[in-house]
C-alpha cells in the first residue's frame, strides 16, 4: 500500500510515518508534502497513491484549495485538530478523520475503513469528496452569536464575543467572559466547537477552548509545549502540545 502524507508540521508527519509502520507493515509512504503548491506539483508528476493522509491547515492555507487543481481519486483520511465544524460533515460523507494528536487505536480503525473504502469505483470517492467540500462550506457559515445560559430561574443571552475561554472544571462546562464572569453551558466542547468560528476560538486541549481577545501572551514550557497566559484567571495553565504548536501560531497570527 502507497501512502502520501500532505502534513506542514514535522513533528506530526514524523509521528504518523512511525505509527503507520507500526500499524500495517505493508505501508510505503511515498513522500511528505507541506504546502498546497508542493502537493499540486507531486500530484502532476505522480501517479494516484493507494491512500491519502491530507492535514486540514497547512502553511499556504487550507488543504481543500488542492482540489481546484487535482482529481484526487484515491481515500482520504483527514487529519486535523479540533476543526469540529468540518468534523461533521466527514461523518456524513463516510471521509475518515483522524484528530490530533494520533494515537494507534484511531489509526488502526482509520486503516481498516481505508480498506473498505478502496474497493469503491474511483467515481463514487469523486463524489463522496464533492459532498464533503459542499457540507464543510454550507457548516463553515453556521456559528452562533449567542448562547442562552442559566441564571437563578431564567435563561439569559451570553452574546459569542463576550467570551473570553471555555473550559471543563469539575465535569461542569464554564464560559468564561472578558470582565470574568463565568456561566454555566450543557454543551461539550467538542459540540461547542461545532458552533464557533474558528477564526476568532481555538481548541487548546482538550480542556480549553480560548478567543483570540483574550490571549494576553505566551510561554515556551517543557518539551517545546506553549503556555498560553490569558486576560482572565483560570484555575490552570492552558498547554498547547509541541505537534500543535505552528497550528496555534498561525491562527493566531491570522
Amino acid at each position: 500500500m502507497k501512502a502520501l502524507i500532505i502534513e506542514d508540521e514535522s513533528v506530526a508527519a514524523q509521528a504518523l510515518t512511525s505509527l503507520l509502520k507500526e500499524v500495517s507493515s505493508d505501508v510505503e509512504t511515498l513522500a511528505v508534502l507541506q504546502s498546497i503548491d508542493e502537493s499540486i506539483a507531486w500530484f502532476g508528476q505522480h501517479p494516484m497513491p493507494d491512500l491519502l493522509f491530507m492535514d486540514i491547515h497547512l502553511a499556504d492555507g487550507s488543504s481543500f484549495a488542492i482540489f481546484d487543481d487535482v482529481q484526487i481519486t484515491c481515500p482520504i483520511i483527514f487529519t486535523t485538530a479540533y476543526d469540529e465544524y468540518a468534523l461533521k460533515a466527514f461523518e456524513v460523507n463516510s471521509i475518515d478523520y483522524l484528530l490530533k494528536p494520533i494515537n494507534k487505536p484511531d489509526l488502526e480503525r482509520a486503516i481498516r475503513k481505508y480498506k473498505s473504502l478502496s474497493a469503491q469505483p474511483a467515481g463514487e470517492n469523486s463524489e463522496l469528496i464533492a459532498k464533503l467540500l459542499a457540507s464543510v462550506k454550507q457548516n463553515a457559515h453556521s456559528y452562533k452569536s449567542y448562547f442562552l445560559v442559566p441564571e437563578k430561574d431564567k435563561l439569559i443571552p451570553l452574546s459569542v464575543n463576550d467570551i473570553g475561554c471555555i473550559y471543563i472544571d469539575a465535569g461542569m462546562v464554564k464560559a468564561v467572559t472578558h470582565d470574568e464572569k463565568i456561566h454555566y453551558l450543557d454543551q461539550t466542547l467538542d459540540d461547542l466547537m461545532q458552533h464557533l468560528n474558528p477564526e476568532n476560538f481555538f481548541r487548546a486541549n482538550r480542556q480549553y477552548i480560548i478567543s483570540r481577545e483574550a490571549v494576553k501572551d505566551l510561554s515556551t514550557w517543557f518539551g517545546s509545549k506553549l503556555s498560553i497566559n490569558l486576560k482572565l484567571p483560570t484555575p490552570e495553565r492552558i498547554l498547547v502540545s509541541k505537534a500543535r504548536v505552528g497550528e496555534f501560531k498561525r491562527w493566531f497570527a491570522n
